[in-house]
């Protein structure tokens, strides 16, 4: 049987609206966020490394970024903006910096460029993919939203200003994600 029908099935068994079972379907297909891939102080700015069971209870913001990608740099004003306002009710972002070219690799460069942008956030270095790989990224910059049990809930790509579509797409699911 069809995986549409047996919901309808369950919906009408379980006195459930369908509105209710999509919810909970939507909820039970997202995947659980990989664990990040680098542990050690050296690969990790603003802070000590972060696991997601520290992070265990607030939602996540995942940034991937890489510093001389102009699309992820004119981002940064939104995602500081996005930060500062719902750090308090349990937003909490990491960005995660996976080079593009051989001189974003340098700790010291992305140190600098943290400073230039006021990225005050934990930012993981990313230099060997391994966390683009474990999550399946694709794209600089790229979002994802984490609930508070450690679930990707949504993704977006692109460059982001406050006020525009996206912008308003990702501040609700937050909003969304934070009230539950």
């Amino acid at each position: 049987m069809p995986l549409r029908k047996l919901l309808l099935l369950a919906t009408l068994v379980a006195g459930l609206s369908p509105h209710a079972v999509a919810a909970l379907t939507a909820a039970d297909a997202a995947k659980a966020a990989p664990a990040f891939t680098h542990s050690i102080s050296a690969e990790w700015l603003n802070g000590p490394p972060r696991t997601l069971a520290s992070l265990h209870g607030k939602v996540l913001l995942i940034d991937f970024w890489t510093f001389a990608c102009y699309n992820c740099y004119r981002s940064f004003p939104w995602l500081n903006t996005l930060e500062q306002r719902y750090a308090s009710q349990g937003l909490q972002v990491i960005g995660v910096h996976t080079p593009e070219f051989e001189h974003e690799r340098v700790h010291g460069n992305i140190a600098a460029k943290l400073v230039e942008y006021g990225l005050k956030h934990p930012v993981m270095i990313d230099n060997d993919f391994s966390y683009w790989n474990a999550i399946g990224n694709r794209y600089w910059p790229a979002f994802y939203l984490v609930d508070k049990q450690g679930r990707v809930r949504a993704n977006y790509a692109g460059e982001t200003h406050a006020g525009d579509a996206r912008a308003r797409e990702i501040e609700a699911d937050i909003r969304k994600l934070l009230a539950e």
